[in-house]
């Protein structure tokens, strides 16, 4: 049994690579049960965490499974609100292949399901970006954009300046610059994309801010008391997902359906329906897109098993 690290996960990314492994994966007939979502109560923080239980496979082929903990308040104790691991086995046997660091192998494919995504909702000759949080998850959301889209010019936001300055402050010799916002409404109506990845609990994008022909990558919510897009958002725009369990997952889909405002039959398309060329992207120039995901267990599998057999079969491990 072989165990990844972040630091070998980070070395070994090619977001090229991964967006195309993500899109065999959503053409795949792979197994992924409804993940289990579980509110574990932590008195000491005074608000529920999360437990996440995200199993897939493929029979007599592939399986695995995620374990993520979700603890909102670890940031005032200088802790990642976000940790976990990942499950590899063999679908034949059943033995234990690898254990993968679950945080960076989330935030490599999300960001990879993001961009995969945008390739079929943003407009082709988008040039520019918001990124609106500088959590962990920022930077290789960036990163995925821009290795789809030819992005020249990217803006961060996030509630604390400083830090919104430092991420920016860490991409050197790329293609586009990457500068820090105070506030993300003066540029939000500007951008050709913007990407949101908080825990926030209140809207942070405003449909009354946006212009036609955009298009919006919201990550960050996960729970029904978590927003990042506002009604007027969701009003204008054609949405898609990552997976139909969006609907009764997170607050910016399952919100607007409570109240009428947005009816699940209108959803556009999830991430394999335009992967498989059943469902089409983008309708026309002039349309907002917004593509909500919570997550995918095939994306884990797939990431999984392709940084395994890369790093694998370069001899980046020591066999045991």
């Amino acid at each position: 049994m072989h165990f990844l690290t972040a630091e070998q996960i980070e070395q070994h990314t090619d977001f090229t690579e991964l967006v195309e492994v993500l899109r065999h994966a959503f053409r795949s007939n792979l197994i992924t049960p409804q993940r289990h979502h579980h509110q574990v109560e932590n008195p000491a923080a005074g608000i529920d965490s999360t437990l996440l239980l995200m199993p897939c496979w493929q029979p007599g082929e592939r399986l695995g499974v995620k374990v993520v903990s979700v603890f909102p308040e670890n940031g005032k104790l200088q802790l990642p609100s976000i940790h976990g691991i990942y499950i590899l086995m063999d679908g034949k046997t059943g033995i234990v292949k690898a254990l993968l660091d679950g945080k960076a192998l989330t935030a490599k494919r999300t960001a990879a399901a993001s961009a995969l995504a945008s390739g079929f909702l943003s407009k082709k000759d988008s040039r520019s970006l918001l990124m609106i949080g500088t959590g962990a998850q920022a930077p290789d959301l960036i990163r995925a954009h821009a290795a789809v889209r030819p992005i020249t010019q990217v803006f961060v936001w996030g509630r604390n300046v400083e830090k919104a300055k430092q991420l920016a402050a860490g991409f050197q010799n790329e293609s586009y610059t990457v500068q820090a916002v105070e506030r993300k409404e003066d540029v939000m109506g500007e951008v050709d994309i913007i990407s949101c990845a908080t825990l926030s609990e209140s809207p942070l994008v405003f449909g009354e801010k946006l212009r036609p022909g955009q298009h919006l990558d919201l990550v960050g919510s996960f729970k029904k008391n978590m927003r990042e897009a506002d009604d007027e958002t969701i009003r204008r725009s054609d949405i898609y997902v990552d997976t139909f369990g969006a609907l009764d997952e997170t607050g910016d889909l399952a919100t607007p359906i409570a109240t009428g405002l947005l009816k699940p039959e209108n959803i556009r398309a999830d991430l394999a329906q335009l992967c498989k060329g059943e469902k089409p992207g983008r309708m026309s120039d002039e349309a907002i897109t917004v593509f909500k995901s919570v997550g995918h267990a095939s994306e884990d599998l797939a990431g999984a098993e392709y940084y395994f057999r890369k790093i694998f079969t370069r001899g980046g491990l020591e066999r045991g």
